[in-house]
């Protein structure tokens, strides 16, 4: 049976509780829908973030990013939503989701979102 699209995260147990230590993901292959021309947006997303308590599973976070293939969302709000609900899920020290998402219009889209206090040196 296929996988399908979800929007929850899935986690696991933070195996080293008692060290800080970065985890990073690159999505390559993110797609939503502009919600003004209902046309596909394409970007890379990068999430990295400081596990407290809980990690994110792989394979739920690669559902829960399925699921925005054809909703409709302006960059600024799909990429704060991922941050919002990978904080509900996991609680983390820290965390930052960054949408690079490709030319449209002749202009190239950017959006940080952060929560948490940036770590120094890990």
């Amino acid at each position: 049976m296929p996988s399908e699209a979800q929007k929850h995260l899935d986690t696991f147990s933070n195996p080293k509780r008692n060290r800080k230590y970065l985890i990073e993901f690159t999505c390559p292959e993110f797609t939503c829908v502009c919600p003004k021309t209902g046309q596909p947006d394409f970007a890379t997303l990068y999430i990295k973030y400081v596990p407290n308590k809980k990690c994110i599973e792989l394979k739920s976070l690669k559902l829960y990013l399925w699921s925005y293939r054809n909703e409709g969302a302006f960059h600024e709000k799909v990429t704060n939503k991922i941050l919002d609900d990978i904080v509900a899920a996991i609680r983390p020290r820290y965390a930052v989701v960054i949408g690079d998402f490709f030319v449209r219009g002749g202009i190239h889209t950017v959006v940080t979102a952060e929560h948490g206090v940036k770590p120094g040196k890990l």
